[in-house]
């Protein structure tokens, strides 16, 4: 068995297993960014959810770029800081409006989801999570 598990993380798929599994724990940071931006927004600042997730939004993204930059696609050839971190938001573009349009639509249809926020910014998050992965490994971070 040990020899099946080495073989696969030394295979092109498994080296993609891996890569998505530390994509997922740079979202899971995100997903704390984002809702802790969403909190403090609508419970302290009174912003409606809806409004609250775009600065939500952006600072999990920009978060998340700097630490799949740094751990996920670590060696992934480097544009400069601000122009790949542009092209990041811009590649995570649809993915983005996936988690957002999967997060509004929860919160304003259940009444479990407008009392507890995360549950809707993290199904919005797992929503695009696939689609972000594509968009930042072949579009963004080339070469990782």
């Amino acid at each position: 068995m040990g020899e099946f598990i080495g073989s696969l993380s030394d295979s092109r798929l498994g080296r993609l297993a891996v890569q998505f599994g530390k994509f997922g724990l740079v979202g899971v940071v995100g997903l704390v960014v984002d809702t802790a931006v969403v909190y403090a927004l609508v419970f302290g600042a009174g912003m409606e959810f809806f409004a609250a997730r775009i600065p939500a939004y952006l600072a999990a993204a920009t978060t998340t770029f700097a630490l799949n930059r740094a751990f996920t696609f670590r060696g992934a050839a480097d544009a400069p800081l601000h122009i790949q971190w542009a092209k990041f938001l811009a590649a995570n573009a649809f993915g983005g409006a996936v988690n957002y349009g999967v997060s509004v639509g929860l919160e304003a249809a259940l009444p479990l989801a407008e009392a507890h926020p995360v549950l809707a910014v993290a199904a919005g998050s797992l929503a695009g999570m696939a689609l972000n992965f594509a968009a930042s490994k072949h579009l963004v971070f080339k070469g990782a």
